[in-house]
């Protein structure tokens, strides 16, 4: 049977991660933030600790108990808290109140699937924007409809309040709270540990034409790989189409279909994911950022970064270079 230690004493300097396991948690959602925050080349870095309203047995969604030895004490030493799906979606007095003080003294608090539930029965979402598993949208609009619910996105990060859709959507934003810790080279590389895809923006869309994560087609997924090695060329769905073999109104549709996106979005998003790496890791002046990413011009590069992300080149490389 899976066990938790009880032991949460964090060493001075890292970031401690509590998961809450509620009665008929999802177990893959709670493997999720375990995986990316307490496997063992993360713990210079990260805290890890499950805990149960009542330490012990808690029983799983797929037919086995996971033990737990810590109790709600972790959540009041949390500096990130993590919900994991759980059913039937019920909330005790005593959970309510200890999430609500965590968000209080200022914890980060966060949601995978229907973890929603449980910040939204604490009064945390009230007046704001969440998203949950697609099949449970309609739940929580019956049950808290001062929750403004967007069904439609993988995960929504609110500041300090950031909650996911179902299942795999959980990885994307717990390497999203990576990359807002660490910088992307270092969520890149969890993803590699994990052999998953390092990003998917957070507004993809929850289910698809196609289930498939990223360009996943052969003449689709050649063509991306391509692009992504040249991001400064000045690229266009008819040169993409061109290197497809496709018509280009066809590898539009197809493109949409596969990513959720439309492949200028997608070129949009690639270039700004390799701006940030830059900006991390090197010390090149944002023209030439602009220009090696193929954005063009530093205005236009400052212009779109800040619509994007609400910072500005020179403030994000100052903060991710300072974390490093």
């Amino acid at each position: 049977m899976p066990t938790s230690s009880g032991e949460h004493h964090v060493p001075p300097g890292t970031h401690h991660v509590v998961a809450l396991a509620l009665p008929q948690v999802v177990a893959f959602d709670l493997a999720i933030p375990a995986h990316v925050f307490g496997h063992v080349d993360e713990r210079d870095h990260y805290g890890f600790t499950v805990c149960a309203e009542h330490p012990g047995r808690v029983p799983t969604t797929t037919g086995f108990d996971v033990h737990v030895e810590a109790g709600l004490e972790a959540v009041g030493e949390a500096d990130t808290v993590i919900v994991p799906g759980f059913r039937p979606l019920e909330v005790t007095g005593p959970v309510r109140d200890s999430l609500r003080e965590a968000s209080a003294r200022g914890a980060r608090m966060v949601s995978i699937c229907t973890g929603a539930f449980a910040l939204a029965a604490a009064g945390l979402l009230d007046g704001r924007r969440a998203t949950t598993h697609w099949r449970d949208v309609e739940e929580m609009r019956r049950r808290y409809p001062r929750v403004e619910i967007d069904p439609d996105v993988l995960y929504l990060d609110e500041g300090g309040l950031l909650t996911s859709a179902g299942v795999a959507a959980g990885l994307d934003l717990c390497l999203h709270l990576v990359r807002t810790d660490r910088g992307a080279d270092e969520a890149t590389r969890i993803a590699r540990r994990m052999v998953v895809a390092p990003h998917r923006a957070g507004g993809q869309a929850q289910y698809l034409e196609r289930p498939v994560p990223h360009p996943g087609g052969p003449a689709i997924s050649s063509v991306a790989e391509w692009a992504l090695r040249h991001l400064d060329r000045p690229l266009t769905v008819e040169a993409l189409a061109r290197r497809a073999g496709f018509a280009p109104r066809t590898l539009a549709r197809r493109w949409l279909a596969e990513t959720g996106r439309t492949p200028l979005r997608w070129l949009t998003e690639q270039r700004l994911l390799e701006v940030r790496r830059l900006l991390e890791t090197t010390d090149l002046p944002v023209a030439a950022i602009a220009h090696r990413t193929g954005i063009g011009s530093a205005a236009h590069l400052r212009t779109l970064f800040a619509r994007e992300t609400t910072t500005t080149p020179s403030a994000y490389r100052a903060a991710h270079r300072g974390r490093r």
